[in-house]
């Protein structure tokens, strides 16, 4: 049975040329990057490569880029170290009910530790409101985290204007980018975001790869604590083989950045039709036009969203109902609760995420063997209407 792979939110493939570029460094450029000698600085010099690629492709500074585990790594650095360098100023952050929970668990912990937390509504589209943002800051607020774009719906959020708000009030502003970077263009400074997240393996880097944009001056402390690396602000030896993938992918982003969106943005737009023409009683979320050209998140009327997934999976199709972190709870998902939809509607919510590698052959079989599942699993559920 041939495979089909729709869930490219959750992981991407590693790029075959991200795999060559990894290949000599697990074992042949084998050297600490901190070592001082011939196996350490060929590593080194590596490593610093990768990071100028991936400083490029956000439009930063290399030395403002710190290489760390992944994208949950980074978040946690960012709400943890800054809280910690300007605790004299407060303990208020500010973030949003549709963050991914690499946001709102830490944000949880921080909460049982004295620290207030604000948790920001957003409208039916799943967009935050800036004038939300402004209310919602104190005298005491030390950080705005709002995500760039929604991993469950595709929203893309408006990031310049609530950093803008967030920097008139002197407080600093982070972003989790995990699903925005190597996918649209990104300039940190048209943003105007003092920190930003991202992850290797979202745009066909590998796992254990991610990074911390930290803006020059920025005041932040360490997460882990160690040894000197990453100049002192995340201590452990580099994960050479990911850290150049990861500039590879980033690399090959930027090279491909308009093609690639074209080429997604066909299938979603045939993705999108296609279901709304052969099956019934079915709602897209996220906003409409500001979305993820991979991000396809449906909700159908009257059936459950694993059982879906279980007939597509028997017919060679990957597809997810939310996030991937979120796959071991019979919860709905947080995100499209907070959209306002109803646990029977949440429930039945799948997400197609598309990849690069994705062909419109492959999208016609999906809404070849789609249609039919629906219909046969809608017969068998009590809340349809025969």
């Amino acid at each position: 049975m041939k495979r089909i792979y729709l869930d490219n939110a959750a992981t991407t493939s590693c790029h075959p040329a991200v795999v060559l570029a990894m290949q000599p460094y697990f074992a042949e450029k084998y050297g600490n990057p901190s070592s001082l000698h011939h196996f350490g600085q060929e590593a080194r010099a590596a490593v610093e490569s990768a990071r100028e690629k991936l400083a490029n492709l956000i439009g930063a500074r290399p030395e403002e880029i710190v290489f760390c585990a992944s994208g949950t790594e980074a978040n946690n650095f960012a709400l943890h170290g800054v809280l910690l360098a300007n605790e004299n100023k407060g303990n208020h952050i500010i973030t949003s009910a549709v963050e991914h929970h690499a946001i709102l668990e830490p944000c949880g912990f921080l909460k049982k530790h004295g620290y207030a937390i604000t948790i920001l509504p957003v409208d039916k589209y799943g967009l935050v409101d800036p004038d939300e943002v402004k209310r919602a800051i104190t005298e005491k607020t030390i950080l705005v985290s709002i995500m760039h774009a929604n991993n469950e719906i595709g929203t893309i959020e408006p990031i310049a204007e609530i950093a803008g708000i967030s920097h008139e009030k002197g407080v600093l502003f982070h972003t989790d980018a995990v699903q925005t970077v190597g996918q649209i263009e990104i300039n940190v400074d048209a943003l105007g975001v003092d920190l930003l997240s991202l992850s290797g393996h979202k745009f066909y880097g590998p796992k254990g790869a991610g990074a911390l944009y930290i803006r020059k001056g920025t005041r932040i402390l360490p997460f882990i604590r160690g040894g000197a690396q990453e100049r002192n602000r995340r201590a452990s030896t580099e994960n050479v083989p990911g850290i150049i993938g990861m500039g590879a992918a980033a690399e090959l982003a930027q090279k491909e950045l308009l093609t690639r969106t074209a080429h997604l943005s066909k299938l979603q737009n045939k993705l999108i039709k296609g279901i709304f023409d052969k099956v019934p009683e079915v709602i897209l979320n996220g906003h409409p036009e500001k979305r993820l050209a991979k991000n396809v998140n449906i909700s159908f009327r009257y059936i459950e969203g694993e059982s879906i997934l279980l007939n597509l999976d028997m017919e060679g199709i990957a597809a997810s109902t939310g996030s991937a972190c979120s796959s071991g709870t019979l919860d709905p998902s947080h995100v499209l609760m907070a959209i306002g939809l109803s646990h029977e509607i949440a429930h039945g919510s799948i997400r197609f995420s598309l990849g690069i590698f994705n062909t419109e052959a492959e999208i016609d079989y999906l809404l070849e063997v789609l249609p039919k599942i629906i219909c046969k699993l809608r017969q068998m559920s009590p809340l349809y209407k025969k």
